[in-house]
Order: C-alpha cells, then sequence, then structure tokens
C-alpha cells in the first residue's frame, strides 16, 4: 500500500485531552498494516501548536487543517466535557459531516460531537458515570449508557476507557477486515473478542485462576466446528449450568451462546478473506447448524452477507468462487 492509498486519519486532541483515550486510536491505527504496510495514515492535530493536559503539555504537529483532508475523525474524551467547545473546532467538526466523513468519539469526547450537533437524533454512548450529565445536557440524543460503543454509520461513539479499544477495532476491521483488525489487535495484546452490544459495566467478583473462564473460552474457540450448547460448556468448566452462566455473564458481560456466535461469525470473516472455500463449506467449519442459519447470523452480526464481504475483503477468493450465492 503506497502513502496516498492509506487511510487518512485525524486524531482531534482537544484542550484537557484524557492521555489513554489520545493514545489508543495512535496505537490502534498506528499499527494496522496490510502486506507490511502502514494501512493508515494517522495525524494528530488541535486548533493550537499545543494543549495542555491535567499531567503534561502536549506539542501539535498539525492544525486543523488536518480535519480538512481527513476520511475519518477521531475526538479522544477530555477531563472536563462542560468545557464550552471552541468555535473552530465546531466548525470543523460539521464541515467533515457536510463532506459525509466517519466521525468517531472515546468516552466524554461524545459531548464534543453533541456541542456539534452531529448526535442529534442519533443513539450515542459515552462513559456510564456521564451517561446522564450527556442526557440532560441533549435531549435530543438517545443515550445508551448500556453499551461499549455505538456504530450509526458516519457517527460513531464509545463509552469509556478500554471501550476506545473496541471501538477502533471495530472501525479497522470495517475498513480493511477481520484479519487486519485480528492483527493489530495481537500487536497491541488487545482484546478482539468483544462487541459493541456487550455491558459496558461488568461486576467481577474476586476470583481465583481456577475461577476464572479463560480456558473455556480458548477451548470453545479451538472447537469452534463443534455442536456446542450450554450444558457442553459448562460441563468442561466443570461447573453447574447454572454456575456457568452467572460466572460467564460476570467475566464477559455477554451470554455463553453469544458470544459463541459472536467469535463463529468472526472465524468466518477470516475464512471469507483467506480461503476460496464454499459458503456453505465456510458455514460447517464454523459451526453453523445450516448455511441460511449462517447467512443470517452472519449479516445480522457484520451488516452484509458473506458473500458481499469476499467481495470486498478478497477479490482473489471471491473470482475464484464465482458470483454464487450470498
Amino acid at each position: 500500500m503506497t502513502t496516498k492509498d492509506r487511510h487518512r486519519l485525524a486524531i482531534l486532541a482537544l484542550p484537557g485531552v484524557v492521555p489513554f483515550d489520545l493514545a489508543i486510536p495512535c496505537a490502534i491505527f498506528g499499527c494496522a498494516r496490510i502486506g507490511g504496510e502502514h494501512a493508515y495514515a494517522v495525524t494528530v492535530c488541535g486548533s493550537g501548536p499545543s494543549i495542555e493536559t491535567p499531567y503534561f503539555d502536549i506539542g501539535l504537529r498539525h492544525g486543523l487543517e488536518a480535519v480538512d483532508s481527513a476520511q475519518t475523525i477521531i475526538v479522544p474524551g477530555i477531563d472536563d466535557p462542560t468545557e464550552p467547545v471552541a468555535v473552530e473546532v465546531i466548525a470543523a467538526l460539521q464541515a467533515g459531516a457536510r463532506r459525509g466523513i466517519r466521525i468517531a468519539s472515546i468516552c466524554s469526547g461524545a459531548f464534543v460531537l453533541a456541542a456539534a450537533g452531529l448526535l442529534d437524533e442519533r443513539r450515542a454512548t459515552t462513559h456510564w458515570r456521564m451517561a446522564r450529565a450527556l442526557a440532560d445536557s441533549y435531549p435530543v440524543v438517545t443515550v445508551d449508557p448500556n453499551v461499549l460503543f455505538v456504530d450509526e454509520g458516519a457517527v460513531l461513539t464509545s463509552a469509556g476507557l478500554s471501550a476506545g479499544i473496541d471501538l477502533c477495532l471495530h472501525m479497522v476491521r470495517q475498513d480493511f477486515g477481520q484479519a487486519v483488525a485480528a492483527e493489530a489487535a495481537r500487536f497491541t495484546v488487545a482484546p478482539l473478542d468483544r462487541d459493541g452490544g456487550q455491558a459496558q459495566y461488568i461486576r467481577h467478583e474476586l476470583s481465583t485462576s481456577r475461577e476464572s473462564l479463560a480456558p473455556v473460552m480458548d477451548w470453545i474457540i479451538n472447537h469452534l466446528s463443534e455442536p456446542l450448547d450450554v450444558a457442553a460448556l459448562a460441563a468442561q468448566a466443570r461447573m453447574s449450568t447454572r454456575t456457568f452462566l452467572r460466572r460467564f455473564r460476570e467475566q464477559t458481560g455477554a451470554t455463553p451462546m453469544r458470544w459463541l456466535i459472536h467469535a463463529r461469525v468472526r472465524y468466518a470473516q477470516e475464512l471469507l478473506e483467506s480461503s476460496a472455500r464454499p459458503i456453505e463449506e465456510i458455514a460447517l467449519a464454523t459451526g453453523f447448524e445450516s448455511p441460511v442459519t449462517f447467512r443470517a447470523r452472519f449479516r445480522r452480526q457484520v451488516g452484509v452477507t458473506p458473500m458481499a464481504y469476499r467481495q470486498r475483503f478478497n477479490a482473489a477468493g471471491a473470482a475464484r468462487t464465482g458470483r454464487g450465492r450470498s
């Protein structure tokens, strides 16, 4: 991928930016690669040559002109979301929205998008501690405090802290497919198995390594093609079904079957990207009971049919298999 072919991504660092929120898109998009080449041209920019954070100052190499040429804009969280947003920043975001580019926020960055009117009549999220304040300040925004991120197409918002990682990986997956997102996750040692609908606030009991379900989840990943149900998973975990269901939701924020379907679709994405195997064969290899069920589950989670996904991310495989059924 040549420099001119890279996806142009601008990270808008505002006064009081949360350093962790700023680092997330730099790390995720900065390490995404295709054929060893950077997939994104990442620029950190702002409305001035430097900004203050609660802990240190940051010098910026680029001004708001970087926003004008971006294909995606990311707004990290800010320490005090009640602070007025500069007029020139609002104007830059609104101009980007009129151009139809993708704009996303991490954590309290949603307040900046809301101030620019980009969340009007849309569903959005932010850190669960700030959700009420966002809803009260912007009544026309439908605030969902119970999810990791919300994808409204042109505008995306995420909850706090690590949920920003989930959102960025989701966007990489949209742009370049599951394999590139998975490699970015591995490089940054980040989990790739959390979808946007998972709960933000998960109560974790003080647990010993014996109680952790990580070994069971690893086992599931290695047995996706097999017919699995809750009883079989509970037996693998050596727990009663009731205890397993409770522990699984506490540790993942999802039900076992929802997590399983999510993992199967992710594996199917990798196969669609990397092989020319028929759709029917991939359905069986990923544990779905029929190609019809596979197509329905895949489209519900990914938003497109398996064949459309293959045509976008595996041109060679699509050509070898022909148009086929979607």
